[in-house]
């Protein structure tokens, strides 16, 4: 039964982030929210566990002077609507961002992700749906959590998933202040006051926080780290030197293991480093489509006057 507390767009659109780009549909079994913003090539951006497109809220005008940015809510998150077990998984999170696409009928030649949206949009690659020429991960999660931690993670959550008291009760503990405040410390980043004021509406939503809890439930990434090293597409791998969730060296041991990757790291930031100084990821997402002549009409003077925009060291 839905909560008083969980979000409802009738109420909430008055403040949310980047609003008049909002739409739903129905596409697959879900009711989808999706950001639709700007014109050009088709650039899906695809957001982690427990945010939603709001994460986005820094980035979508700068990329909407180049793309048609596309950036929906994940199932079970925002406000898209809750999912089965399988349509939280991995495999089901690609296959329903592959129908929200076709639904759509928009064939996005560039993906962003960020931490677990990175490893959805390294799914889509692999099975070709979408057909994406390049993928930007930022902070990615696209291999276990090691030692205790990655045998703990899933079956911790499904516990807690199919106990239907736990989402309330998290709901109402993560919207204490202190408590939320520790949440977002622990991932080495700060943000600002209106993504602050976001994520703990969405912690204080019931209905959210049991989609969050169901797609940390029903995460597998064994098949995908093993799949990895098939992708034949560009992938950069963004690592933030303050990331407190993914350890920057998982981006590195990636980019050694994968022929197609390349490693990029941030001298600065934490594990929402795309939210702590969005202007300077937008400056690398087009210096990167740029260089991958995604962009029209930007060639190799134009990716380099970009780079200046950042304050960013590559490592190939």
């Amino acid at each position: 039964m839905p909560s008083a507390r969980d979000l409802d767009w009738d109420r909430d659109r008055a403040d949310w982030p980047n609003a008049p780009y909002s739409r739903f549909l129905r596409a697959g079994r879900l009711r989808w929210h999706v950001q639709i913003a700007g014109a050009g090539p088709a650039l899906l951006l695809l957001h982690g566990t427990g945010a939603s497109s709001h994460s986005w809220a820094g980035m979508v005008a700068g990329l909407a002077r180049d793309f048609t940015v596309v950036a929906p809510d994940l199932p079970g998150h925002g406000f898209t609507g809750s999912a089965s077990p399988y349509g939280l998984s991995l495999p089901g999170m690609a296959h329903g961002i592959g129908a929200l696409l076709d639904a759509l009928d928009i064939r996005p030649v560039l993906g962003v992700g960020h931490s677990a949206g990175a490893a959805i949009l390294a799914r889509c690659a692999l099975d070709g749906r979408p057909p994406l020429q390049a993928l930007i991960s930022l902070n990615g999660a696209l291999v276990p959590f090691d030692g205790v931690a990655g045998r703990l993670f899933s079956p911790l959550a499904k516990l807690l998933a199919i106990n239907p008291v736990t989402p309330g009760f998290l709901a109402r503990r993560l919207s204490r202040p202190a408590a939320f405040d520790r949440l977002i410390a622990s991932t080495g980043s700060s943000v600002d006051a209106q993504s602050s004021a976001i994520y703990r509406r969405l912690a204080a939503s019931p209905r959210h926080v049991a989609g969050t809890l169901g797609m940390m439930a029903n995460w597998d990434l064994r098949r995908l780290a093993r799949d990895l090293p098939d992708l034949t597409l560009p992938l950069v791998l963004v690592a933030a030197s303050g990331d407190r969730t993914v350890p920057p060296g998982q981006a590195s041991d990636l980019a050694a293991r994968i022929p197609t990757a390349r490693l990029e790291r941030l001298p600065w930031g934490g594990h929402l480093a795309h939210e702590e100084r969005p202007e300077e990821i937008v400056a690398l997402v087009r210096r990167l489509a740029a260089e991958f002549g995604i962009l029209p009409g930007c060639g190799a003077s134009a990716a380099s006057g970009l780079e200046n925009e950042l304050d960013t060291r590559s490592v190939n």
